[in-house]
């Protein structure tokens, strides 16, 4: 089944807000994608093109993001990841395995970590780090301060640096300077086909949570150390199943050393994969080898 001929259905949990959600039929094994920031859903169609017909596979859009609604704000990870709980429970989902990219990874860690027993297998994509994702203020240069490690939402909101910058690529309805961002950060060596970025520039422009999204990385901890923010909850020893973590060698956004963070906070039960001459998106620069990585890791 062709991921473009999968239409958008949607829920509504017990909080009020309605989560979209792709779904394509397969076998047994269910596997649940949680995407990252500046995406939804949408930005998961190659991968769920290309995984084997065993898999049956669901991939939510979460609050704020595509066409899932933003009732109320997030003020942490947390509240993702109990969207994400609410999802599950919704379509009742018994087992399963979590892929969880980017700031997706921070929401399938903090499910995992508070409702143990459904998810069977965990993998990690260029994921934030246990102690969350630094947001750092902005020199008057224009330069991240490193020494300076923001604190509240209303400083994450006023930066100019990044926030206010972003943001107003997306009050502007700016299409060439979101694909710059991404060409600089993300698609630095390999671009989706032009029709398709098209349609994931489209998907972008309907986030409407970035600022909220920022502070709930910086504040994000299951850590058993202080993050600079917030002193870790220690609730990475919960995770107690198999874990994958997956990092592109070449990774701009997410570092190597917060994948070191992970897999020190995790243990032994994860297992580290560097993705060869592979950016933030694998899902681009390395289909072929992430779909084998995933499903080798699933049986």
């Amino acid at each position: 089944m062709a991921f473009q001929k999968v239409g958008l259905k949607k829920v509504t949990l017990a909080n009020g807000e309605q989560i979209a959600y792709r779904e394509r039929d397969g076998g047994e094994q269910v596997v649940v994608l949680v995407h990252g920031n500046m995406t939804s859903s949408k930005h998961w169609d190659v991968l769920i093109d290309e995984l084997d017909s065993k898999y049956k596979i669901y991939a939510p859009d979460l609050r704020g993001f595509g066409e899932s609604t933003y009732n109320d704000r997030v003020t942490g990870i947390r509240d993702f990841s109990e969207d994400l709980a609410g999802f599950i429970e919704t379509l009742e989902l018994e087992k399963f395995h979590l892929v969880g990219w980017s700031t997706g990874g921070a929401v399938c860690m903090q499910y995992v970590a508070d409702h143990p027993g459904k998810c069977e297998k965990l993998l990690l994509l260029a994921s934030a780090s246990t102690r969350g994702y630094p947001f750092f203020g902005t020199k008057e240069d224009g330069s991240p301060d490193l020494e300076h490690r923001l604190q509240t939402i209303e400083d994450v909101e006023q930066d100019a640096g990044k926030t206010l910058a972003m943001q107003g690529l997306y009050d502007n309805q700016n299409r060439d300077g979101l694909k710059a961002v991404w060409n600089a950060l993300i698609y630095t060596h390999n671009q989706p086909d032009a029709a398709k970025y098209d349609e994931y520039v489209d998907d972008m422009l309907t986030q409407r949570n970035l600022a909220d999204v920022y502070h709930s990385l910086n504040t994000f901890n299951i850590s058993p150390h202080h993050n600079g923010v917030h002193e870790g909850t220690n609730q990475a020893k919960d995770i107690d199943i198999p874990v994958l973590v997956l990092h592109g060698d070449r990774d701009y956004v997410v570092t190597a050393q917060m994948q070191d963070e992970i897999m020190e906070d995790l243990g032994d039960n994860a297992m580290f994969i560097s993705l060869e001459d592979t950016g933030h998106s694998p899902l681009v620069d390395s289909l072929e080898q992430l779909t084998k990585t995933i499903e080798t890791f699933l049986k």
